[in-house]
């Protein structure tokens, strides 16, 4: 399974991109917000990834230019359990900062969830100093809902409800 935008192709993420999962998350200023791994924990990280695409028919896609075939980020929906729904979010190098790319293959994937998956909402998690992320969430349509702890701090939960076409 793909999803194709203009500029980017979104495939689903496996063990297989281990390495470049580690390099993605080893730069300071992409782990500042989601944290680094190492072989290991990116290992243990991708192989849950898989399991979600297995069991829920979703998970993290990873984001690559059509134009090059780099892997230029991550975009997907994983289940967030301490709060028992589903949470859209968006990574990217610190190199594609800048381009539109997060928000093109987060329309991407939320036109395709709204499609072909049964989630009345998503949540977004986004620290409050992650102006770059709050950004994408308000042009993606999501809201913010109210603040919350996770990953370890405070953040704002944002949300956005399912779109259902009129066809």
């Amino acid at each position: 399974m793909q999803l194709l935008t203009e500029r980017l192709r979104l495939r689903p993420l496996t063990v297989a991109d281990t390495d470049w999962w580690v390099r993605l998350h080893a730069d300071a200023r992409v782990n500042e917000f989601v944290g680094d791994y190492t072989a290991e924990t990116a290992t243990a990280r991708l192989r849950a990834i898989e399991e979600s695409w297995a069991q829920r028919g979703y998970g993290l896609f990873a984001v690559e230019s059509r134009a090059t075939g780099e892997a230029v980020g991550r975009c997907g929906i994983t289940w967030y359990e301490p709060f028992g729904e589903p949470e859209a979010g968006w990574t990217l190098a610190a190199e594609h900062w800048g381009h539109g790319y997060a928000t093109e293959a987060a329309q991407a994937l939320l036109a395709w969830a709204d499609e072909s998956l049964d989630l009345p909402r998503l949540i977004a998690l986004i620290r409050a100093a992650n102006t770059g992320s709050v950004a994408v969430a308000r042009r993606l349509g999501f809201r913010p809902l109210r603040e919350d702890t996770f990953f370890g701090g405070p953040g704002l939960v944002y949300v956005r409800d399912r779109v259902v076409s009129q066809g």
